[in-house]
């Protein structure tokens, strides 16, 4: 089994900034893709950066310049430093991951952590 823990979110004023960590442990071979997603209230989740083996690293046209995705292959962690935060970034982010087990003939799962809250907020 695969399981996915993410880490850094709270509470930040407008300006300012939060490193989010994700780390991945269990029946790992290889990770495809790290990504992080983000759901709003009210709102549908959202693709916001990703590291990925056939796509390079991309990210959603709000948060260019501001955030920044990073990983650490020999921990297998992936992390999101969010700079100039804005109120609009508010929402639950949550990490997700493609990836290779180590069973023979298993295909390539999606898995997801539990998701860590980022207000910005004066």
């Amino acid at each position: 089994q695969v399981r996915l823990v993410e880490s850094g979110g709270g509470l930040v004023q407008p300006g300012g900034s939060l490193r989010l960590s994700c780390r991945a442990s269990g029946n790992i071979f290889s990770i495809r893709a790290m990504r992080w997603y983000r759901q709003a209230p009210g709102n549908q989740r959202e693709l916001v950066a990703e590291i990925s083996a056939t796509k390079g690293i991309n990210y959603e046209d709000s948060v260019k310049g501001r955030f920044t995705i990073s990983r650490d292959n020999g921990k297998n962690r992936w992390y999101l430093q969010m700079d100039s935060l804005k109120s609009e970034d508010t929402a639950v982010y949550y990490c997700n991951s493609l990836i290779k087990g180590t069973t023979m003939g298993v295909p390539v799962s999606e898995h997801w952590g539990q998701g860590t809250q980022v207000t910005v907020s004066s």
